[in-house]
């Protein structure tokens, strides 16, 4: 750990914390660092360097894939997080002003407020993520993870980088966690089966302290304010107090548990110490619990025993003074802190009434959860959590300034329950239990829009394209049964609304139903939008058909609760259709032949039931308890599907087929799948979504656990190869993250995922359809949103009504209660209608009988003949239509359904069918027909860009990797002075007080900045000679070598020589491919385009020909309007008169084929009766006239009054001509005038006779010379697509090669980039190496030069002619020795080689010469006589900074060794791994030589014309073209231009040669005359150093040691200390006079004690004496004076025990002083 600490750079964020509460916990935590050391002192802990970083790429968790798969790592990429959990207990962490963070599943997630911009830290072992928390200096954040082993990981802020990872602190899950407030100390806490609680010295990655927390689960831990040494934590039914405290065995932490005693037990989830010790808890029913001792000294609550809040608490924050209280009911409220502390119980009840001082309702349905301050601007805010969907800015200063709260970001609540992606652009919806719909742009990353209702939502759909295709209409079910369809729309388009619109989104409701009574599971639409069906739990499945509006059509019941819908496939219906009419006829068959035989026989018909074998029972399955649920499932072809179930048969997928059986009761069915496929890791984690990609062939899996799963689809259906390897990424929290929704976008380049821990996640998906690199332009950069446009009239609707009761009816209740009473309506009015009736008929009735009375008796009717009535038998009939009319109402649904059915097959077999058109010339034989199109194959969809593509990459990784080693690094110079000015300066930070200095801290500042000015003049010389140093050295490394040669002008020159010559053709041996002749998997995307090509321009010809047909229908309409003109025209004139019509072109059956399939309903009648007939009469329907009847039918022509204009004419002219004899024999003789108009009327009608014939001549001449120009056009266009097939030819069979090579080219290809990448990481291991080594020869440099000044500062100090030189230097260079022997022996080597290396040091004598000899003997311990002491102490000293200096330079040399020994090893890698990248690029270049081989094999066709072919024999066409060439006019016209150019250049070059050679004659004479200068200068300066030294003097030495700054230094510390010392010397002398103070008031006050004593003494034995005396004279006065004497007895014995009591008690008193005293 500390090698790869060396290795990182170290970042801004390790820097040394200089508080002094650093300090203190850092020696708390060494007395525990002791004890251990104690019990184990062979090991010695390595300490962590401040500057050592994890690099996030080793720590976090990535995506993974089965072994031998070719699925990218990269297959998806995290884009944006849309959710929020806001129902975790502590999800909210603010670093700054303006970024907050939080956990979303797998990643913590960094969002800028402002910007909206997101950072992501995703999980290290992938298991899910438990707390987080922030540092006290905001500097750094803790993750603590889930999962098997978890780690809490340290990182910085604000650049994210992993600090510090802790390992081992509990077993599945971290809760929560806590830093103390020095920020030394975290404490965490687990969850289930541990419960650990552990104490983290975290920078050192060590566990100080751990225990077990308790047996249940717990919420929170939390470090005391005030007291870090003491914990509390919280949890379900407990809360517990501890500490860490000092015992004989080291620091433990002790825990003292709470006791509620008479109160109820509560989950404590907000808990805060208080400074004097005591704990404020909250409760789950609102009120405050304050601890002491373990125990519940007192409950608080509102006056009037309100609780403090209305629901639990969930957090207590001691802020300033002041308790702040945060509430599930949305209220904040503040306490006054010391009537809190100081609260006691008043009554037996142990209830306290206090009132807050101030409070803040947030919001109507607010629940918060936690909050967490920050300064914004120097002001303080809060930002609090909400378990509603929301992040709450809020400001309790409780002044007239403060601001309301703010909502800075919403979301939705608990978990999603349905996603939905916009069929058109980037658009998703979703809806959750929170009652909100929310539309989102993920595109630009942002929530555009949100909706409202009564009831939480639980189903959504996009509306398809085909139902609307603006793509603004979403279905939403809800949990009440109501289905919601909404729409989005941009305002701005409204006309009027575009300056009101506020955003750029908003939702309308269009339509609302309630079609269940329970809530809505499921909505799916019908693949041709026309049927709409909703799923609920109420197990019904609801139909409604799509109109303007969703009109009910009706409802089926199913066994169970629906939990997905997915309609079949297009040909299911069909073929169902198919199976069950020819089940029907069978059926029918069977029985018409059974009675047959039955009658035949003379039996009578009874209908039994066949008997079915009896087969052997199976062995007895397992069959849970409780059934499997069904999680999800879609269909795999007609009537089959797959299933993923849960419970006890999870853990595979289940293909299953629909049971043939539709009689038999579908509760009794027990049907078995018939394929089931083992999926890997999922027998507690089954599959809950899928989803497929079709553009990537990718089938997306959601988990139980929140995981991620991708399956590639190699092959059309599934099996257990196909499912074998996958991707996995843990997404959504681990826990509770079920994955809820998967949905990729349009066009399948996001991925969408909702879970239940309420995140929204979008991810990149990596496409295996990649455009080629050649277009990169040509791609979207980012997904630009398009908002559906209004309605037209939207703003003119009303509002539509919304179903808010939860009660309401539904679609089927309310259509039974309206018919109920319809029902109830109709039967009252029919009733009344009937009395009316009858009251009429009685009376007409009565009045008959009165009329008949009146008639003569023969005249009157019997009473028998009134009761004959017709109108009995006109009710007859009347019911009879009724029962028809009913009749056809109960088929009505049947009729609708068989329509729909009809309807379907004609799209799916007729509509989709292409006829082959053939359009016929109208006066000519010419004719053109279209060509026959197929649908593209789609083997030939790209796959993942390789080749070209891969290879650049690879090659720009060489090119790099040359470059590189051809650069020379400069050596890298460093300033140790710098950082000791550095240091100096921080040190004189510390002084610094906010008291005025007194005139000693003045002086010592003064000299300070006078060495301050001092080192400031050295840093500038020391930066001028480097400056010169480093002009120098650019100066030699720009001098190019005698070898040099140009790297340009030798490519030049290579690439010149392998192109010299004849013109390479491919075929050659010498051939060389250049990078972009490569041929790779490319040549995939070129058969594409060509395919596409053909089509287009076949499509195109195929539009001009329907064109043309289309043309000559609307030509024959034309010509039967004008022979129509023309007939009425004839018809005026006479017989002789008329010209001949021009006959009327018809349309051939080939030109119209699309008229085979029509039919009407005669035709179908009589199918029927063929069909009835066939049955009856067995026979087969190839004989079957009526199939040639049924073709007739459909072939034939129209009828004479449509289709026949000659008819009609002919018959026009019958009645004219009638109607004109008529006429004629009524007209009289024409006048003249009237014979002037019939003449100027035959002469108009003869010319428009001509002018109409001319007119339908030249529409068929002009139709006939379209289509010769358009089949002339279509024979080009033939020739040209022939070439094209021959060119799709050619790539197929270059393609078939390219396949069967490309395994092995991939091969080499990640060889030469797994070379590449360890070449690139020797390289940068070699350059730290290298770095690491220029610092430790710069730390020898200096460690030398500081023992040169050692030595010298002991010559100045022995001065001259000093007696005790020798004896002094031999004391300074005498080795003490403190080591072992075999230490001294084992270091004997390295100790000669650094004295062979130390050859820079003073002039004096060595060792060996002064202490070498065992016989010289000197005591060193003792100053001799004569010799100064403080010359002796200052050698001594100097003697002991000698040691040090050479023991730091003996390490510094060592690990300059080590490090020089890796850099070799790394070299020869390095050496190595280059031999292997040429060999292997050697063999991808053989290998692309092969291939290109291989490809000329392949036979090309190139259709050349004659004046192309140049390669003539005498003048004649060669019989042999094996040796000819086909050669592009491009390429000739290069190469004969090339010629020219090369001439050209060698004339210029020459002219350049010339030219260098004179300036390189020039240079050579200035180099000579400059070498003269610049000798001449040396032997001036070193003429004036003798003149002024008497000697050479190194310059840059004088000004390095022209001052002594550790001496300097070393001066003003010791005034400092000395300063220090005085400044605490009279504190003491204070304190002492204070205590002598003391000391005489205390004897004083004993003295007097003891005089009151003498007193007390003296008293005593004056009563004794007494006593005494009254004992002598008892007898004498006994007799008179009995009873006063005992009472006066009693009275002194009392006061004898008092007097007695206060004598001890001022003796204990006297002891006590003394031992004060003491």
């Amino acid at each position: 750990m500390e090698q790869e600490g060396n290795n990182e750079e170290p970042g801004e964020d390790a820097q040394a914390d200089p508080s002094g509460a650093e300090g203190n916990l850092e020696e708390q935590g060494s007395s525990q660092v002791s004890s251990e050391s104690q019990k184990r002192p062979e090991e010695v802990k390595k300490e962590i360097p401040e500057n050592f970083f994890y690099t996030y790429e080793d720590v976090y968790s990535g995506p993974y894939a089965t072994d031998d798969t070719e699925i990218p790592t990269d297959l998806l990429t995290f884009k944006h997080s849309f959710g929020y959990d806001c129902t975790r207990p502590v999800n909210l962490m603010v670093m700054d002003s303006h970024t907050v963070v939080y956990i979303a599943g797998n990643q913590v997630v960094l969002q800028n407020l402002r910007t909206k911009h997101q950072r992501y830290v995703r999980s290290s072992r992938g298991g899910g993520i438990g707390f987080i928390t922030a540092h006290p200096s905001k500097e750094y954040f803790a993750v603590g993870e889930k999962g098997g082993k978890p780690n809490i990981v340290i990182y910085t802020y604000p650049s994210v980088r992993p600090y510090r990872i802790l390992k081992g602190g509990t077993e599945t899950a971290y809760v929560f966690g806590d830093f103390n407030r020095a920020g030394t100390l975290l404490a965490s806490v687990g969850s289930s089966p541990d419960y650990m609680l552990t104490i983290w010295d975290w920078k050192q990655e060590e566990t100080l302290l751990r225990s077990k927390a308790f047996a249940q689960d717990v919420y929170k831990v939390m470090f005391s304010a005030e007291n870090e040494e003491h914990l509390t934590t919280g949890g379900s039914g407990h809360i517990r107090f501890w500490k860490m405290a000092l015992t004989l065995t080291g620091l433990k932490l002790q825990g003292a548990l709470g006791r509620f005693g008479k109160t109820a037990v509560s989950d404590i989830t907000g808990f805060v110490e208080l400074p004097d010790g005591k704990v404020v808890s909250g409760t789950e029913w609102g009120n405050f619990l304050l601890w002491e001792a373990g125990l519940i000294k007192v409950e608080l609550c509102q006056v009037g025993h309100k609780p403090c809040h209305e629901g639990p608490i969930t957090q207590l924050v001691l802020d300033e003074g002041d308790l702040y209280s945060v509430g599930k009911d949305g209220v904040i409220r503040v306490w006054n802190f010391e009537v809190i502390d100081t609260a006691d119980p008043v009554d037996d009840t142990g209830l306290v009434e206090v009132e807050p001082m101030s409070e803040l309702w947030v919001g109507k349905n607010v629940s918060l959860n936690f909050m967490t301050k920050i300064h914004d601007h120097g002001q303080p805010f809060w930002y609090a959590q909400d378990t509603s969907g929301a992040i709450w800015k809020l400001d309790l200063t409780f002044s007239n300034m403060t601001h309301d709260p703010e909502r800075m970001c919403t979301f939705h609540s608990g978990r999603i329950e349905a996603i939905g992606v916009s069929p058109f652009t980037c658009l998703m919806a979703t809806t959750a239990l929170d009652r909100s719909v929310r539309i989102y742009d993920f595109g630009s990353n942002s929530q555009l829009s949100v909706i409202k209702f009564k009831q939480g939502g639980t189903a959504l759909t996009w509306t398809p394209a085909v139902v609307n295709p603006e793509g603004g209409l979403i279905a939403v079910g809800f949990e009440d049964g109501v289905v919601r369809i909404i729409e989005v729309y941009d305002p701005r388009l409204l006309p009027g609304h575009a300056r009101q619109a506020s955003q750029s989104a908003e939702i309308n409701l269009k339509q609302v139903f309630k079609p269940h009574a329970a809530a809505v599971t499921a909505l799916a639409y019908e693949r041709k939008g026309r049927v709409f069906a909703t799923g609920s739990k109420d197990k019904t499945v609801f139909f409604f058909a799509i109109e303007d509006e969703y009109k009910p059509i009706g409802f089926i019941c199913v066994p169970g609760p629906v939990q997905a819908l997915q309609w079949s496939p297009p040909s299911h219906l069909a073929e169902e259709i198919a199976r069950r009419e020819k089940e029907k006829q069978e059926k029918e068959k069977a029985r018409l032949e059974w009675i047959k035989q039955q009658k035949e026989m003379g039996l009578e018909i009874e209908e039994t039931k066949e008997e079915e074998p009896e087969e052997e029972p199976l062995p007895p399955l397992y069959i849970p308890e409780e059934p499997s649920p069904i999680l999800c499932g879609f269909y795999s072809a007609p009537g089959k599907f797959w299933l993923s179930l849960g419970g006890y048969d999870s853990g595979f997928l289940y293909h299953c087929e629909f049971s043939h059986d539709d009689e038999e009761d579908p509760e009794k069915r027990k049907d078995e799948p018939f394929e089931v496929i083992p999926m890997e890791d999922t027998d507690d984690n089954p599959i809950h979504q899928i989803s497929f990609c079709t553009s990537s062939r990718l089938l997306f899996c959601g988990m139980q656990d929140g995981s991620l799963r991708a399956y590639p689809l190699n092959d059309k259906d599934l099996s257990v190869d196909a499912l074998k390897d996958y991707w996995y990424l843990n997404v959504h929290d681990n826990d509770y993250g079920q994955i809820r929704g998967i949905c990729c976008s349009r066009d399948d380049r996001c991925l969408v995922t909702c879970g239940g821990d309420g995140n929204i996640f979008t991810f990149d998906i990596c496409s295996e359809e990649e455009l080629p690199q050649a277009l990169p332009e040509e791609l979207p950069k980012e997904l630009k949103v398009i908002i559906p446009p209004p309605r037209s009239g939207l703003e003119k609707e009303k509002a539509t009504e919304d179903i808010k009761d939860p009660d309401a009816y539904t679609i089927e209740e309310y259509k039974q209660k309206k018919e109920f009473e319809r029902k109830m309506e109709e039967a009252e009015e029919k009733k009344n209608k009937r009395r009316e009736e009858l009251s009429a008929l009685r009376h007409d009735f009565a009045f008959l009988l009165q009329k008949n009375q009146e008639l003569p008796k023969h005249m009157q009717l019997h009473r028998e003949e009134f009761e004959m009535d017709r109108r009995i038998f006109e009710e007859l009939d009347r019911q009879k239509l009724q029962r028809i009319q009913l009749v056809q109402k109960e088929l009505a649904w049947e009729h609708e359904k068989q329509l729909i059915g009809l309807q379907k097959l004609q799209t799916q077999f007729r509509d989709s069918l292409e006829f082959t058109l053939i359009v016929h010339a109208i006066q000519s034989n010419h004719q053109i027909s279209t060509y026959s199109l197929l649908t593209m194959s789609e083997k030939y969809a790209p796959d993942k860009k390789h080749g070209d593509s891969k290879w650049a990459v690879l090659k720009e990784k060489w090119t790099a990797l040359k470059q590189a080693e051809r650069a020379e690094e400069i050596p890298r110079e460093t300033s140790s002075v710098h950082r000791e000015s550095v240091v100096f300066e921080n040190e004189a930070e510390k002084l610094e007080t906010p008291e005025d200095r007194k005139p000693t801290t003045r002086y010592i500042e003064s000299k300070r900045e006078k060495i301050r000015r001092i080192v400031e003049k050295y840093d500038a010389l020391k930066a001028k000679i480097m400056k010169r140093r480093a002009e120098w050295h650019e100066l030699y490394k720009s001098k190019p070598r005698d070898n040099y040669e140009n790297s340009e002008d030798a490519e030049e020159i290579k690439e010149e020589r392998a192109n010299f010559g004849c013109y390479r053709l491919k075929t050659a041996t010498n051939y060389t491919l250049t990078e972009h002749e490569r041929m790779n998997a490319e040549k995939m995307m070129q058969l594409v385009s060509l395919e596409e090509l053909i089509c287009k321009m076949k499509m195109n010809m195929n539009k001009e020909i329907v064109s043309l047909r289309d043309l000559k229908v609307s030509i024959i309409e034309e010509i039967k309007g004008l022979v129509k003109e023309l007939k009425s025209i004839q018809a005026s004139l006479d017989l002789s008169e008329h010209l001949p019509l021009p006959p009327i072109p018809q349309l051939h059956p080939d030109e119209v084929p699309e008229k085979v399939v029509e039919y009407n309903s005669d035709v179908l009648l009589k199918f029927k009766e063929e069909q009835e007939a066939k049955a009856k009469l067995k026979e087969p329907l190839e004989g079957c006239p009526s199939s040639r009847a049924f073709r007739h039918v459909f072939l034939r022509s129209p009828p004479v009054e449509e289709g026949d204009p000659m008819a009609q004419a002919g018959g026009a002219s019958a009645v004219v001509t009638e109607e004109q004899k008529a006429f004629d024999m009524e007209k009289a003789e024409p006048t003249e005038m009237e014979l002037e108009i019939l003449k100027r009327e035959k002469i108009k009608n003869l010319y428009l006779q001509e002018t109409l014939i001319k007119k339908i001549n030249t529409l068929v001449i002009n139709f006939d010379a379209e289509l010769r120009l358009l089949r002339h056009k279509k024979l080009k266009m033939d020739m040209q697509m022939k070439s094209a097939d021959l060119r799709c030819i050619t790539c197929c069979d270059e393609l078939i090669i390219l396949k069967k090579l490309e395994v092995h080219e991939n091969l080499l290809e990640e060889q030469i980039c797994t070379l590449i990448n360890e070449q690139e990481d020797i390289q940068s291991k070699l350059k730290s190496y290298i770095a690491q080594m220029e610092d430790r020869k710069c730390e020898i440099v200096m460690l030398q030069e500081r023992e040169k000044a050692l030595y010298a500062s002991f010559e100045a100090s022995l001065g001259e002619n000093n007696e005790f030189a020798d004896f002094l230097t031999d004391i300074l260079k005498k080795e003490v020795e403190f080591v072992g022997k075999k230490e001294l022996g084992r270091e004997a080597d390295e100790e000669k080689e650094n004295k062979e290396e130390d050859g820079e040091k003073p002039d004096l004598k060595t060792d060996e010469e002064n202490c070498g000899s065992e016989d010289v003997a000197f005591d060193g311990s003792v100053c001799p006589e004569g010799c100064s002491e403080d010359l002796f102490r200052n050698t001594i000293q100097l003697q002991q900074q000698r040691i040090g200096i050479e023991k730091a330079l003996e390490e510094e040399k060592k690990v300059a060794a080590d490090l020089k020994k890796e850099y070799n090893t790394l070299a020869r890698k390095e050496k190595e791994v280059e031999a292997s990248l040429d060999t292997t690029n050697r063999e991808l270049e053989a290998f692309q030589w092969e291939k290109l081989q291989r490809l000329n094999e392949l036979y090309v066709v190139v259709p050349l014309r004659l004046h192309q072919v140049q390669c003539l024999v005498d003048g004649q066409m060669p019989r042999d073209f094996s040796q000819t060439l086909v050669f592009t006019n491009q390429s000739l016209q290069y190469l004969q231009k090339r010629i020219v150019d090369l001439r050209n250049e060698k004339i210029m070059q020459r002219e350049i040669h010339k030219k260098a050679r004179e300036q390189h004659k020039q240079l050579l004479q200035d180099k000579k005359e400059m070498e003269a200068e610049i000798q001449r200068l040396e032997e001036r300066c070193n003429h004036l150093m003798m003149e002024k030294f008497g000697r050479l003097v190194d310059f840059e030495a004088v000004q390095a040691h022209s001052v002594n700054i550790p001496m300097e230094k070393m001066k003003v510390r010791i005034m400092e200390k000395e300063y220090e010392h005085f400044v605490e010397l009279r504190e003491w002398e204070k304190r002492i006079v204070v205590l002598q103070h003391q000391l005489t008031k205390l004897t004083r006050e004993n003295t007097s004690k003891l005089h009151q004593l003498n007193k007390f003494c003296r008293e005593k034995h004056q009563l004794e004496t007494e006593l005494e005396s009254l004992t002598t004279d008892l007898g004498r006065d006994f007799q008179d004076s009995q009873t006063t004497d005992i009472k006066e007895r009693a009275r002194l014995e009392s006061r004898l025990i008092h007097t007695t009591r206060d004598v001890v008690f001022l003796r204990e008193e006297i002891k006590r002083v003394r031992i004060e005293r003491k």
